[in-house]
């Protein structure tokens, strides 16, 4: 069953590189990867949403979405699998960005958009940026393998966990929140019954 997963795997990567890969769409495949470099603009994105009060409580899900899919992807499970990046093993594949230097499985630009974008989605009474960060996502994990950095599993499996993550993170979140809200009910209650 890995064996044939692997194969599939390294089959995709050539058959883009083969068929799908053209000269009018590599500049287009190789800024998607830089605008996901580091994970910059999105940790800029949730602290911008943060500042108004308006967007704060999508700011501070679509943070900490992002900051527990970097804990779960690139400080666990990229350590563990410590999966070598595909241009150094698959037999014909040429990339056309940089070399990276970290490990390939799970895509940590393709975890960012998914966890951000899940934040968004679910804290935000519009869908529409979330849904459309989403489609964005998807652009970015195919043009990870596009470019030939990421197997096509390691952007499926940083979909998944990243989504989770962000699941998660909302649900932590909301419980903050309502533990909050319940404290200052308290409080108000008891300052009420001061007054009288």
């Amino acid at each position: 069953m890995i064996d044939a997963i692997i194969q599939w795997d390294m089959d995709v990567l050539l058959y883009f590189q083969d068929h799908i890969r053209t000269a009018w769409l590599d500049p287009i495949m190789k800024a998607c990867g830089l605008l996901g470099r580091g994970g910059v603009i999105w940790i800029l994105l949730c602290i911008i949403l943060m500042i108004p009060k308006k967007t704060r409580r999508i700011g501070i899900c679509a943070g900490a979405a992002l900051a527990l899919s970097f804990i779960v992807n690139n400080l666990i499970i990229k350590n563990v699998v410590g999966r070598i990046r595909p241009y150094e093993v698959v037999e014909g594949l040429t990339r056309i960005v940089d070399a990276e230097s970290d490990a390939s499985f799970p895509s940590g630009h393709a975890a960012c958009v998914f966890s951000v974008a899940t934040g968004v989605l679910l804290s935000s009474k519009n869908k529409i940026p979330g849904i459309l960060l989403i489609l964005f996502g998807f652009l970015m994990g195919f043009s990870r393998i596009y470019v030939g950095v990421h197997y096509p599993t390691d952007v499926i499996v940083a979909i998944f966990v990243s989504t989770a993550s962000a699941v998660l993170a909302y649900l932590i979140v909301c419980a903050i929140e309502k533990k909050l809200r319940k404290r200052r009910e308290e409080r108000e209650d008891a300052d009420a019954m001061m007054i009288l």
